[in-house]
């Protein structure tokens, strides 16, 4: 229909139109009303948890060891993390199996059909129906989150829930550590009689303190023992505790193998207890006591891929100390059981990798140096995982290939990456010999240049 106006003809718009139009707006408005209420949700789609498809797959790793026993307090945050990993990697509908299976975890440990635990799922299901197009089960969650958030209001608009702010605070503990610490502070400081978040607090507390135990503070020492006297049955904060008495100078031999017979009891997890005190027994014990340890553990389960990892990482350790002359026999033996460990876990996390290089390079054998080119092309390695790398290739390109101008390169790239860790040290270590030892000044500048500007 068109109208005359000031001798121009303009056309109205038809009603069929105008509709349409309005429909179309509206359906705009909608979609991005639900945009904005799925990014103000607090779950793993809103966390930022994006470091790259193959550190993703070595995070999986780590979850699946900490293991699915019933009683394990943290079941429901395990199948919620696992979930969203394999949607990152591809897979809607095994996420939707995990965070189903969470959402029934949840109900069954804490014997209720609703709470403040369940937030986070409902956000992770709530963004998985939106991704997979079925809004209508979108919003069916976002209502229930709704009612949750007014029936277990947080302490203040600011502030997440306690439990929320626990599980974000669990999750980060594979990603960020330093802000996981902080969340769980907040969160025990809102609900201080969880004596798990308490342990995973503390656990967190010495994470820094791993190479350095006699420079924990005082106040590390004590949240470990009240960690260890509030949760008697977390083996892993037990084992923290001993090492952190023993690096006082405590003797504490027959309290460890007490504590060794109670892990030897449980199954295999990365949170039962057995790699800190691996630990202790490496540091303030014995060397062959912590591997007679760990093989006792994998005698009692065999099929165990979490300890077949661990008795190969102290065989390792032996068979390259350098006071240590190793029967062929022990090598061949060490490289069949990281090869192992390598089928079990994905080729994804370098140190396997990278442990299987040395036991190659220690017998000889060329396929180290093919190991070591592939771990170096890499792309997706991270600046600790790189600046390992760089260490080792650098005592390899000495040792093996007799290669000392290649070998200070690689020392160099090490002690560039500004992380504190033994890989940097023992490289600047090496750079600080060399200075006194070589007689080429281009190359004597650039190592003095280097180590003044760390």
């Amino acid at each position: 229909m068109a109208v005359s106006s000031g001798g121009r003809m303009q056309r109205i718009p038809s009603t069929v139109n105008v509709v349409n139009i309005c429909h179309v707006h509206c359906l705009i408005s909608s979609a991005q009303s639900l945009e904005n209420k799925l990014g103000a949700l607090q779950c793993h789609f809103t966390w930022n948890l994006d470091p790259g498809s193959c550190r993703l797959t070595v995070i999986q790793s780590i979850v699946e060891d900490i293991g699915t026993e019933e009683g394990n307090v943290w079941l429901g945050h395990i199948y919620n993390l696992q979930g969203f990993i394999q949607y990152k990697l591809g897979s809607s509908e095994e996420a939707l199996i995990f965070f189903s299976q969470a959402t029934e975890t949840f109900k069954r440990l804490k014997n209720s059909d609703e709470g403040p635990w369940l937030m986070v799922n409902f956000g992770n299901l709530a963004w998985l129906h939106h991704l997979m197009g079925k809004d209508e089960k979108t919003q069916d969650y976002l209502s229930k989150i709704e009612a949750l958030m007014r029936k277990y209001p947080a302490p203040t608009k600011e502030e997440l829930h306690p439990e929320v702010c626990a599980e974000k605070a669990w999750t980060l503990m594979r990603f960020d550590k330093e802000k996981a610490a902080e969340l769980f502070q907040r969160a025990i400081e809102m609900q201080p009689e969880n004596v798990e978040w308490q342990s995973s607090w503390a656990i967190l507390s010495t994470h820094t303190f791993k190479l350095y135990m006699k420079d924990r503070t005082p106040n590390v020492l004590e949240k470990v023992r009240s960690a260890t006297e509030g949760d008697p049955d977390n083996l892993y904060v037990a084992a923290l505790y001993l090492e952190a008495r023993a690096a006082k100078g405590e003797q504490i031999q027959n309290e460890a193998q007490a504590l060794a017979e109670r892990v030897l009891k449980r199954s295999p997890s990365s949170y039962n207890g057995m790699r800190p005190l691996l630990r202790l027994y490496r540091n303030y014990i014995s060397k062959d006591a912590e591997l007679e340890l760990a093989e006792e553990a994998l005698r009692r389960h065999p099929d165990s891929r979490y300890l077949k990892r661990i008795v190969s990482s102290c065989l390792t350790k032996r068979i390259l100390s350098p006071d240590y002359n190793p029967p062929v026999r022990e090598i061949n033996r060490a490289i069949k059981l990281q090869r192992e460990v390598i089928d079990s876990y994905g080729e994804s996390n370098p140190r396997d990798q990278l442990n299987l290089a040395k036991l190659l390079a220690k017998a000889g054998k060329p396929e180290a140096n093919k190991i070591y080119k592939e771990l170096l092309d890499r792309k997706d390695l991270d600046l600790a995982e790189k600046q390992m790398l760089y260490n080792s290739y650098a005592k390899y390109s000495f040792f093996n290939k007799k290669d000392s101008r290649g070998s200070l390169k690689y020392h160099m790239m090490a002690a560039e990456i500004p992380i504190e860790s033994k890989y940097r040290e023992t490289s600047v270590t090496e750079l600080k010999k060399t200075l006194d030892r070589i007689k080429d000044r281009e190359i004597c500048e650039r190592i003095k240049k280097l180590l003044t500007g760390l």
